[in-house]
């Protein structure tokens, strides 16, 4: 399987297109831009999903749900944000054969309706806080699509909280951030730069807008998360107060936060090789596959009664386990399938394994091989679990180390990028207009600036004019 998919080296793009494709985590829809997410890609989304609910409900948050379509005159409510999104949308003209009153905007993003909703809900400060999440998919036509990174619907969660002070709705901003970065670091391997988005990248309707940003294995970097402190903007925009603990009416204040099934497409590009996927323990569907091999009905009966009983010591731990038993398919097709698929261990077992008391354990993310005894191999396995999920994220953070370069002049900024790639390090004054200047010379954005930045006598690398911040620049999905 392995052969039919382009290397890294060659076209990054299209290695993440094979790959997605034959490790059977998702399809192209009918209509363009759609994806039809296939069982093996959904069981990774289903773990993301278990993983950060409980994360959620453990920082006091409550799901519900609310509807996909939103009037029209609700998204025109807060201007910047009728204007974000506007290229975005979809709008339903007609229902039950007839032309509707007024046309209905297909959910980009849940702000307007739900706080219509919450303008019936708060009345006084002991209404508050009020944290609420929902598990939802949401619909952007995009004009250039890729399968889990960039598809006109997909799935999501999007948190929405309303909050008596700014000061609690900021700290509950920057807690939802910090959920979202040791989630990614701990669960996805995935290490993330968090700070603040620039005024140009930040969300429509927001004060202001927080990421965690990855780096992929071609250097580009991906927003991997996001965490907004929306003030009082769309309390203004829907009339939502609430009586203060003096009695006089006040505007709430509000955040929002949100992650998506892009994280499936982060996975595959942060820790993915030429011979296919490589899943991190926590999020995979199978983390060992057993391979029993036999060629007669006796080495059969043998083989699979010590495969059930080492695979039943680990389900016990609740390790997830797959016994390939197909006789129609080869070991060797067995083999190429699951390293293409990214299970983090296999373990292959036959009569002569047996006679030796060992199994073969070969460790998907490294490639090594090695035998186990059998007296412990369950224990062994579990153990190993962790060291690979642990593997995976120092690697990641080495190869993001080997692929971050620091620049003082413009010069250096444009031949490292074209060279080079990967995340710059670079001064910058601040301004609109210099951001924009290097994103039309380069098509690199600011894609972070990091907590505790500062730059106390610098200059911007562009304008040379005293510089505000040190900033992370790249190229970006």
């Amino acid at each position: 399987m392995a052969k039919g998919v382009t290397k890294q080296s060659v076209d990054f793009s299209k290695w993440y297109n094979d790959v997605v494709k034959l490790a059977q985590l998702a399809d192209h829809g009918p209509v363009k831009g759609t994806m039809v997410m296939r069982p093996y890609g959904y069981a990774i989304w289903e773990l993301i999903q278990k993983e950060l609910d409980q994360r959620f409900k453990a920082t006091g948050h409550v799901n519900a749900y609310f509807p996909t379509f939103i009037p029209q005159s609700f998204l025109e409510k807060e201007a910047e944000h009728v204007e974000g999104f506007a290229p975005e949308v979809a709008v339903v003209t007609h229902g039950g054969g007839k032309k509707l009153e007024e046309p209905l905007i297909v959910r980009p993003t849940s702000e307007t309706i739900i706080w219509h909703m919450y303008k019936k809900w708060i009345s006084s400060y002991r209404d508050l806080p009020l944290l609420i999440n929902q598990w939802a998919n949401v619909f952007r036509w995009e004009m250039r699509p890729r399968l889990f990174i960039r598809t006109t619907e997909f799935l999501w969660q999007e948190g929405h909280t309303a909050h008596a002070t700014a000061e609690e709705a900021q700290e509950e901003t920057l807690k939802m951030l910090e959920v979202y970065r040791e989630f990614s670091e701990n669960v996805l391997g995935m290490p993330v730069i968090v700070g603040q988005k620039s005024e140009n990248e930040k969300f429509a309707g927001a004060v202001n807008t927080y990421s965690i940003e990855a780096m992929m294995r071609d250097g580009k970097a991906l927003q991997a998360g996001t965490s907004h402190y929306l003030g009082q903007n769309f309390a203004k925009a829907f009339d939502v107060t609430f009586q203060n603990t003096d009695n006089n009416p006040e505007f709430v204040y509000a955040t929002s936060w949100g992650v998506s099934t892009r994280l499936i497409g982060a996975v595959i590009m942060t820790h993915g090789d030429d011979k296919g996927l490589i899943l991190p323990p926590n999020i995979a569907p199978f983390q060992i596959v057993f391979v029993p091999i036999f060629k007669t009905e006796d080495e059969k009966i043998l083989v699979m009664s010590k495969v059930d009983d080492i695979s039943t010591a680990l389900l016990k731990k609740n390790v997830r386990v797959k016994i390939d038993d197909d006789e129609t398919k080869s070991p060797g097709f067995k083999f190429n399938e699951w390293e293409m698929r990214g299970v983090p261990m296999r373990v292959e077992i036959g009569h002569r394994d047996i006679s030796e008391n060992h199994a073969k354990v070969v460790t998907r993310h490294n490639g090594v091989k090695e035998f186990i005894s059998l007296d412990n191999l369950a224990s062994m396995l579990f153990d190993k679990l962790t060291t690979i999920q642990n593997e995976l994220f120092e690697r990641a953070v080495l190869y993001r180390e080997e692929n971050t370069s620091t620049v003082e002049t413009w010069e250096e900024f444009k031949q490292v990028l074209n060279d080079k790639g990967g995340f710059i390090k670079a001064y910058w004054d601040g301004s609109r207009e210099t951001e924009n200047k290097i994103k039309e010379e380069t098509k690199a954005t600011i894609r972070i600036i990091p907590f505790n930045s500062k730059a106390t006598e610098r200059t911007c690398v562009y304008s040379g004019q005293p510089a505000q911040y040190e900033v992370i620049f790249a190229k970006a999905y």
